[in-house]
Formats: structure tokens, sequence, C-alpha cells
């Protein structure tokens, strides 16, 4: 293979020096010096010949990232060595070992990283996912990894005209989808908005273009109104003895194109195009809390500001570590114009992200923004969802793009991403919490789980002992928390209630004598409405379904089904008879038949009647129901004999009863379960509507009598989630 012309030679021998010039920051001795120039070598060495599609000699690719790694994300020597080495283990004959070998353990564990990194991202999205997870889980271990992945992806970036279309959208896809967000998570700003636009810039070329010429025309006329805004502000600081350096920061393309889209509107339309920027020199006078709220005040002597503009990152600083007071201040033609105030601490941490907060890390121990969010996303990494997309989904979740603060009951500050509910709050006071939530009070006034909440909320979660999770959880939270708690609940259960559905069903068919086969299950998912017999199984052990009826399901024909109602009258004509038959007539001397719970004996079955000494009411049970046996045992002179059955048409009226309640899976089963079931009442209409987690309804019901129906309302307000019950 040709090695490089002089022309090329003398390129690289440029950059390389100017790699050389900026490492003057972090080589402290000859072995950090050494170990840039050994690894510098062996990478020309090992692309010797090769080009890039632009046809420049690849040795620059890890040139130019290297000096990413070191100016523009402040990493150290082991980086930049790690970053020219980045290619070599993927594309030539080198091993991780070799690597090892020659530069340590440190630098040979990136480059295995990185090597793994380029070849997730060359696979098809499911192995990309499982790759790229294995990979992600380097944050546990060193998060500078992805950091110089971050950097080799900027460069690509700005080098990706040499592209064919095709790859152009995969790798701006790749780099919007997680890139960009993972270098605002790292606290790299200015990374990530450039990543922004080059990504607008090759997946819609000609609005790109066409916002840039607008931005470009408009240039002249907006720098001089920056410096006619930011005059006074220089002199007011300045009398006042504020160290501080100005400037006015253009908005990106990007999120220019953002706002278009987002609001619909015209380029025309967009007023906030810059925003001032000040960073102050701290004083020793005051914390630096204190000293960006005295700059704010003094901006408040010059211009109008807006109440409800402020973002007050200083005292509740982001999850990557960011601080900075953010103000509105109206400008002298009537337009708001944005303020950031800043230390050098701050803006350092801003623009350096990562390598700044570690360094001011070195300070204190306690743990802050970043740690935690870091800590998140171990876990989401070490605890991944059951397939690759759904991996995927919470690695985007933990990179949320747009924070919010919110307030416990007692004004703990918590940070959640903007669309999170209140049951992503309760899984983030503890599992356990989110686990049995019923509802919560925001602002002190009772709301459904699924509300979303804004900034500045104070909520408190409302918990039931009986509460679970449902799967329709799951549509309703927007942190990775939340979501593996749920998924993990979710499978527990359903495995406990297979196994215990399992135990319930072979129990009973013991009963019957019977052996489960093939043939017994097509007979009996149909008649339950299952798929299989795991949902079966499920369903069975949850108690969504039971075998009361599994006698009659054995034995009707599917195709004759009919529906018939039943009660008991005294009749006869020996005393102590009891004969069920139709009931045209009401008598109130009659007493009150009540079918046994124990049994629901049904017509066919052999019957007994047991009267309650303290009701008088008639109980009737089968003949051979093991409670029944146990009263004729103790108290056998209560008993009345010679039942019959007959069918009857009920003497009942229709009433409506309207209700309201939080929603959630399973209520319409409690509702059928208490009024056919508990009460054996019968059921003409029902109407439920669902909104934002509420769901109100209307139902009309047979009964006998008010008593009939008060204990229905009763009953009904009884039922987990029912919040009013009242009558028509």
């Amino acid at each position: 293979m040709a090695g490089y012309t002089a022309e090329d030679e003398q390129i690289i021998t440029r950059e390389f020096n100017e790699l050389l010039s900026a490492c003057n920051k972090i080589c402290k001795n000859e072995a950090d010096w050494e170990m840039i120039n050994k690894a510098f070598f062996l990478a020309k060495e090992a692309h010797k010949g090769v080009r890039r599609r632009s046809g420049e000699p690849y040795i620059l690719h890890p040139l130019a990232v290297a000096k990413i790694v070191v100016c523009e994300e402040g990493l150290g020597v082991k980086s930049t060595a790690a970053a020219l080495l980045h290619d070599v283990v993927e594309d030539t004959s080198y091993t991780v070992e070799d690597i090892e070998n020659l530069f340590g353990p440190k630098v040979a564990s990136m480059v295995d990283g990185l090597t793994k990194v380029a070849a997730a991202l060359s696979e098809d999205v499911s192995a990309q996912a499982e790759s790229f997870r294995k990979v992600l889980l380097t944050l546990s271990d060193d998060i500078k990894v992805i950091i110089i992945k971050i950097a080799d992806r900027l460069h690509n970036m700005r080098t990706l005209g040499s592209m064919p279309r095709h790859k152009q959208i995969k790798i701006t896809s790749e780099t919007m989808y997680l890139f960009a967000p993972l270098a605002y998570r790292l606290g790299l700003y200015a990374i990530k908005t450039e990543l922004e636009d080059l990504s607008l810039k090759y997946m819609y070329p000609e609005q790109y273009a066409e916002i840039e010429a607008k931005m470009n025309a408009t240039a002249a006329e907006r720098n001089e109104f920056i410096e006619k805004f930011i005059q006074p502000i220089k002199e007011k600081l300045t009398e006042n003895g504020v160290e501080f350096s100005i400037s006015g920061r253009v908005k990106t393309v990007y999120s220019i194109w953002s706002k278009m889209q987002r609001k619909q509107i015209p380029f025309e339309e967009i007023y906030d195009l810059f925003a001032v920027r000040i960073i102050f020199k701290p004083s020793d006078l005051a914390p630096e809390k204190a000293q960006c709220w005295h700059i704010y005040s003094l901006l408040t002597d010059i211009y109008t500001p807006k109440p409800d503009r402020i973002r007050d990152w200083v005292s509740f600083p982001k999850a990557n570590g960011y601080e900075a007071l953010h103000a509105t201040f109206m400008r002298p033609d009537g337009i708001w114009a944005e303020v950031q105030i800043r230390s050098e601490r701050m803006d350092e941490i801003a623009e350096r992200g990562f390598a700044a907060h570690w360094k001011y890390k070195q300070e204190h121990d306690d743990e802050d923004e970043f740690d935690k969010w870091l800590r998140d996303v171990r876990s989401a990494l070490t605890h991944p969802a059951g397939n690759a997309g759904d991996f995927l989904e919470n690695v985007k979740m933990t990179l949320y793009m747009t924070e919010m603060v919110v307030f416990t009951p007692k004004g703990e500050a918590r940070k959640f991403p903007v669309g999170a509910t209140a049951l992503d709050f309760a899984y983030d006071i503890h599992t356990n919490v989110g686990n049995t939530a019923i509802g919560a009070k925001i602002n002190h006034k009772i709301e459904s789980i699924y509300t979303k909440l804004k900034s500045g909320d104070q909520v408190q979660i409302l918990t039931a002992e009986t509460a679970h999770p449902t799967i329709e959880w799951l549509d309703h939270v927007a942190t990775v928390k939340a979501r593996q708690s749920i998924i993990s609940y979710l499978k527990h259960v359903r495995q406990n209630n297979i196994e215990n559905g399992i135990s319930i069903f072979e129990n009973r068919m013991k009963e019957f004598g019977i052996t489960p086969s093939a043939r017994l299950f097509r007979k009996l998912l149909p008649a339950y409405d299952c798929k299989n017999k795991d949902e079966f199984y499920s369903k069975l052990g949850s108690e969504i379904i039971n075998l009361n009826d599994i006698d009659s399901v054995l034995r009707q024909n599917a195709k004759n089904k009919v529906l018939k109602f039943w009660t008991f009258e005294m009749a006869g004509n020996k005393p102590g008879d009891l004969v069920v038959k139709n009931a045209d007539v009401d008598s109130m001397d009659e007493p009150k038949f009540v079918a046994a719970e124990c049994c629901n004996p049904i017509p066919g079955d052999n019957i007994t009647g047991y009267k309650d000494p303290r009701t008088g009411d008639i109980i009737v049970h089968k003949t051979d129901c093991q409670e029944l046996i146990s009263l004729a045992a103790q108290k056998g002179e209560n008993l009345v004999g010679n039942i019959k059955w007959s069918t009857y048409k009920a003497v009942s009226y229709l009433s409506e009863i309207r209700l309201r309640g939080l929603d959630r899976v399973g209520v319409l089963r409690d509702l059928a379960q208490v009024i056919t079931v508990e009460l054996d009442i019968n059921i003409r209409e029902l109407q439920i509507q669902s909104h934002d987690g509420i769901f109100e309804g209307k139902i009309s019901v047979y009964v006998s009598d008010t008593d009939s129906l008060h204990s229905l309302m009763d009953k009904v307000g009884k039922i987990k989630g029912i919040d009013k019950v009242e009558r028509v």
C-alpha cells in the first residue's frame, strides 16, 4: 500500500504540532510527553497509506479527535492517547493486548471500549442495542470512553459531507438519538449544540441553508443591537465593582428551527435570536449564589425583568452539574432578551462538563447532581429491559433534555423530566410507594397518579396496601426507575399468579377426577376468554376468573347457552316444605330466601335450607355442601327439607346509580363481581367514560327494594378507587 505524499506529511506534521501545543496544559512530565508521541507514531504507522472517503490521510482523523479531547473536552494524557489509538484495534492487526503491553491497562481498556462502540454502530438495530448496552456499561467504570466517542462522532459529523446520502441519514439519526443527548448530559453544551446543528444541516439541508442565510442577512443589525443592549450593563457592573466579561450569544440554527417547528411560526416571528452571557470573577465577600442574585438585582435597575421567566439553576443545578441564573429582561424595542449570569467556575463546568465537574469535585466529597444522574444511568444500564428496543428507550429516558423541579411536602426539591407524572414522583420517593400509589395531592388538591407535573408543584402521594401496578401504568411514566419498577413487579406477579393458578386448577380437577389434557383446555380456554394456558393460569391465580362454575362449563354445550334467574319461596303441602318456583307475586309475610355464597347452588342441584336463627332468613345450600354439613351437625333443628327448583320471573324495579373514581385495570371486573355475583343483581346497562386517569359512569340495575339499592351502593362504594356513588 502506497505511503503518504510529501504534501500529506506536511499536513500531518502541522496537525500533530498543533496537538502537542494543546497538550502543554495536560502533560506534567516526560512520561506524559512520551505517551502522546508513542501513541501518535504507532497510529500513524498502523494507518499508513490509508485514506478517508474524502481523500485525506486517515491519521488526520485520530489527530482531530485527540485535539477535541484535549481542547474542547478537557480530558487528560491517557484519554488523548486512547483517542489517537481508537481505530487501531478495529482497523489494523494490532490487538488490545498489544495496546496494554505498550501503554498500560487504562489506555487499553478505553481503546477496547471504543472498538466495541464502533462495532455496535455498524450492526442492525437489535444487535446494536445489545452491543451499545455493553459499551455504555463503561459508565460504571470509566466514563471517559463515552466522552472520547463523542469527540469521534463530532469529527465524523464535521466531515460528513463526503459520505453518501444514506450514510449521512444513518449517522445523523444516531447522533440526534443518542450522541447529542449524551453530550448534553455530560455537560458538553458547545459540542451538543454543534452536533444538533450539523445533524439538521445534513437531515434538512434546504431548511438549514434558508435559516442560515436569514441569520447572516440580519447579523450586522443584530450585532449593533447587542452592543447597545450590553453597554448600560457594562457601566452598571463596573460602577459596583464587579469583575466580569460579557458577550452576546447568537442562538443556533437548530434551536431556531426547533422553535419554528414547535410553535409553527416563520423565521420572521422569532425575536429572541440572541442571549447575553455575564461571567463574573467570584469575590471572597459572598457566596457565588448571592453574587448571581446581586448582579440580577443590578440589572433590574436598568431593564424591566420578567419574573415568570427566571430559571434558577444556581439553587437547583441541573443533573449534569450545570449552574447559572437565567433571567429575561425587556429590551428597548419592547422585545424580551435572555441574560445568563454565571461565575468563572460555573462557566468552566458549562463549557467543559465532565472534566470540569471532576476537577471541582476534588474540593468536596458530597454527592452532587451529576453523581446522582450517573447513579441512575448505571442502574438503568445494569438492569436493562427485556428486549433491545426497550433498552434503547430506557437509555433515551435517562438522557432527557428538559428538566423541572418539584417538591415533597417537606419542601425537598426533586428533579424530573418534563412530562413526568405523579406516578414517577411516587417511584422516585421509593419503589414501595410507587407500587402502592392510588392518587396524589398536588398543591393540596387530590389528583390522579397519571397527572403530569409542572415545575414548582408540591406533591404528596396517597397509597393503599391493596393497590398494585398494572400494565396500563407503563403508559403514564417518563422515568427509567418507574418503568423498570413496574415491569419488575408485573413479571414477578405474573409468575406467582401462574404458579398459584396451576395449584388451584389441579386441586379442583382432582375433585372431579379429571386429568388435565389438551382436549380439556380446548374447551376451557374459550369459555374463560383466554388465549393460552399461561393466561388461564395467570387469571385464575390473580382471581380475575374463578372455577365456581367449572362443572357447568365442563357439561355445557357452547351452542345452547340460556340465561336463567332463580328465587326461593315457601310453598307445599307439608310444614317445612320449601319449593323454588315462579315468583309472580310478592308477599311481606314470607321469609327471605338467600342462596348460600359458600356453594352457590344452581338449578339441578339437590338443595337443603338452613334457617338463620339471628335473621330468620332461609339460607339455601347444596345438600353435600361442607358448610351445611357442619351446620347440620351442630344445629339440625334449623334445617328445612324437601326443597325443589322452579324457574321464575323476578319482581324487580329499574334504578340508576352514578359513580366516579380512579381509573384502573380491573375496575369493571370488580363492579361486575359486586353487583352480579355478591349481590345477585341484574345489570341492564353500564356506561363508563375515562379521562386523565379518572372514570365516571352510570349503571342501570334491577333491584327489589330500596334496601337492595342501598346495599348495592354501599358495596360499590367500598370498591378500591371508587370515590363517589349516588342515586340518580
